[in-house]
């Protein structure tokens, strides 16, 4: 039995490898068809078909090992897989951040394409030389009906021009002329008379007086001052806020002032508003009381009074002590006046009707402080007021300085000089003109014994020193000017002068 089995297991080994003699005389059956389709060399056919067959070996290898269980060598094939795979996905993200880079690359190259070309076309708008129009051109012009888009036109080639004067003037032109025709440019598409724009013109450089003719087309901001003899700011910006009232407070400068945005209802018929909580009041009017800055049980003379905005103010830094004379010359206006001061609450306060210039003869020198708001020509509030544009001329200039210059000669003789704790007088106007201005506490400074002290606003350009052929004193850098494409409020002058 034993030579049998050993017979057995020897016949089963021989019979084992006869598959693999068979597969090579199949591949070796298939060499010369393969030989005879392609051109390559025999030897590398001969290592293509032994490859084939080492593969088919190890494959047969192992399917038997897998079939047994436990094999290391699977764990490190399928090991081997999983690297690949991170592998792949390694080269996929290198390709997408190779294609944000490139794409990058080329949004940044198409970006100074443009650039360039935006640069090249306004070299070339600079390069090409604007010509002022002619006499004929002009007069036929002026038989049409005026061409708004031309003219804009025309304004701001005149205004490019006059800023590089020397590159871009037109060859036997002057300044002058370029001058001249902005000016009549300016009157027809915007309203002005010959004298205001021409005034204009010569206070501001082209560039900003641009700037300040487009802020005067636009609406200031909706103002109102809280009463803190009623209420608090945070208080009464939290009711308003609840009845639909989009505000902030108005500016660092001021502890009591709200900017209105929108509203949902009325501003000036709310409740708070009926009850004295606040007064609708533009941001420049903040300014002289502030500069005045009113001490309580003090005896204060406000000379042109209505509609009582800045008398009420006064009264609340006074917390209602000492006397307040709110003298209103014209009498309709006193109506105004007297229902501000009971809505506000004010108690300290007496209303008067006199020509401020004969308030010396009534109250003589016995007050602390005088806050002389000035009647004038308004050209600081043309946003409110187009009119003005076309109705003042010089000669309402002039009136309105020279009854400005008794005002503040009356308002110094009603100070007493001898106040501990007084002797100012604030001297402001809505007005951007000089002959209103400067030209009035110039004459001050000169018919009284006073000088000029620091009106207590951080803010503000100094007041002018020389315009045309005028000098003023150099104390006058101390007054204070607001411009509505600076400040964001109407035209306005402060000054402030100490009875020495």
């Amino acid at each position: 039995m034993a030579p049998a089995a050993r017979a057995k297991k020897k016949g089963a080994k021989s019979r084992t490898p006869e598959p693999r003699k068979k597969q090579k005389q199949l591949d070796a059956q298939r060499l010369p068809k393969q030989d005879l389709l392609d051109d390559s060399d025999g030897p590398s056919e001969e290592l293509e078909a032994q490859c084939r067959l080492d593969e088919e070996q190890g494959a047969d290898s192992g399917s038997e090992i897998s079939s047994d269980g436990d094999d290391p060598l699977a764990d490190d094939f399928l090991q081997g897989s999983d690297k690949e795979g991170t592998d792949f996905d390694s080269d996929k993200d290198e390709s997408d951040i190779e294609e944000k880079s490139r794409a990058l690359d080329e949004e940044k190259a198409r970006e100074e394409e443009e650039a360039g070309a935006e640069l090249q076309l306004n070299i070339k708008e600079e390069s090409d030389e604007f010509r002022l129009p002619t006499k004929e051109e002009i007069e036929e012009a002026a038989q049409r009906p005026p061409d708004l888009p031309n003219l804009q036109q025309r304004i701001k080639d005149i205004v490019r021009v006059l800023s590089k004067f020397k590159s871009l003037r037109q060859e036997g032109a002057t300044r002058k002329d370029y001058i001249s025709q902005l000016k009549l440019d300016l009157g027809s598409y915007y309203g002005y008379n010959e004298f205001l724009i021409g005034v204009l013109v010569e206070m501001f450089p082209v560039v900003e007086l641009m700037e300040l003719i487009e802020a005067f087309e636009k609406p200031r901001p909706i103002c109102l001052r809280t009463n803190t003899l009623k209420t608090r700011r945070r208080d009464l910006a939290d009711v308003l806020l609840n009845r639909g009232v989009n505000l902030d407070p108005l500016s660092k400068w001021s502890k009591v002032g709200l900017v209105v945005y929108d509203s949902q209802v009325p501003i000036g018929a709310t409740p708070e508003y009926m009850a004295g909580y606040y007064m609708l009041q533009s941001a420049n009017s903040f300014l002289p009381v502030m500069a005045l800055a009113p001490q309580e049980k003090e005896r204060i003379v406000d000379m042109a009074a209505a509609p009582g905005g800045k008398t009420t103010y006064i009264a609340a830094l006074m917390k209602n002590s000492g006397i307040i004379f709110a003298n209103e010359m014209k009498v309709p206006r006193l109506k105004s006046l007297t229902a501000n001061l009971h809505r506000m609450g004010v108690t300290n306060t007496i209303a008067c009707n006199y020509d401020g210039r004969e308030l010396p003869k009534i109250l003589g020198n016995s007050v602390d402080r005088v806050l002389l708001d000035a009647p004038c020509s308004g050209t600081g509030v043309i946003s409110k007021d187009e009119s003005v544009k076309s109705s003042k001329s010089s000669l309402d200039i002039q009136q309105s300085a020279h009854l400005q210059k008794q005002l503040i000669l009356a308002a110094i003789d009603l100070v007493d000089a001898s106040s501990k704790s007084g002797g100012y007088i604030v001297y402001s106007t809505c007005s951007i003109m000089i002959p209103e201005n400067e030209a009035v506490i110039d004459y001050a400074l000169k018919k009284r014994d006073v000088k000029l002290v620091p009106c207590g606003l951080d803010f503000g350009r100094p007041g002018f020193i020389r315009f045309r052929e005028h000098r003023f004193h150099p104390s006058l850098e101390k007054t204070r000017r607001f411009y509505p494409h600076v400040h964001n409020m109407d035209g306005f002058f402060v000054a402030k002068v100490y009875l020495s």
